[in-house]
């Protein structure tokens, strides 16, 4: 059972503050992303990002950013990237970020491509249709559990495996994990409007790719 608290808030929660956050947290990784070009490392990546998460007005974060070139694209949030990637002329990255604004939770993710390689963008549009068709279900009123059972099934219709270790979670005002709510893809009730991310990864069922997408579920 999940815990009675999973879509708890705190005293200082706002529907309003959350919407700006996720506001700012989106224009925020558009301008990273547009500055990731070829050559550029991943710890170089990084580090832009923090410059221009602050230069956003970001209070703090309460996840580190991570990017992730190429093969990387296939790594979890908690397994290290290989190190020395650099990204390439023609390769994929996404971009994931965890900023807090106004005392509110942002986070998103998305990936995209340099170079005109078709499976590589086939994979980045991939992941937001399955997002999308997710959003979609979650509208209709189901389950944590039942949602990733969907996306599961549709990444598979699509050609693409889903990785069954990324199943999204919690945010509110910061922190949220005093709340205990667990993943979104082990809850056994329907996750309310506002307060969860719906996390979407991929692979390539043959080659070293994979793609990211992630944003908060709202009415």
């Amino acid at each position: 059972m999940s815990s009675p608290t999973a879509q708890a808030t705190g005293a200082r929660f706002s529907n309003e503050r959350m919407q700006e956050a996720r506001e700012r947290s989106w224009a925020a990784l558009r301008d990273i992303a547009a500055h990731i070009t070829p050559g550029m490392t991943e710890p170089e990546a990084i580090a832009m990002a923090g410059e221009r998460l602050h230069a956003a007005g970001m209070q703090r974060i309460w996840h580190p950013s991570i990017i992730r070139f190429g093969a990387n694209t296939l790594k979890t949030f908690r397994q290290r990237s290989a190190p020395d990637t650099v990204l390439a002329d023609n390769d994929i990255f996404f971009v994931d970020l965890g900023p807090v604004f106004e005392g509110h939770e942002g986070d998103v993710g998305d990936t995209f491509v340099v170079g005109d390689d078709s499976v590589m963008h086939s994979c980045a549009a991939a992941a937001r249709e399955l997002f999308r068709r997710g959003e979609a279900r979650w509208r209709e009123g189901v389950t944590g559990v039942a949602l990733y059972d969907y996306v599961s099934a549709e990444a598979e219709s699509l050609g693409w495996r889903l990785n069954h270790a990324t199943k999204g979670h919690r945010v509110g005002d910061y922190p949220h994990a005093v709340h205990k709510a667990g993943n979104l893809g082990d809850f056994d009730a329907e996750p309310v409007p506002g307060l969860w991310i719906l996390e979407i990864q991929i692979a390539h069922p043959t080659l070293p790719i994979g793609a990211f997408y992630e944003d908060l579920l709202v009415a």
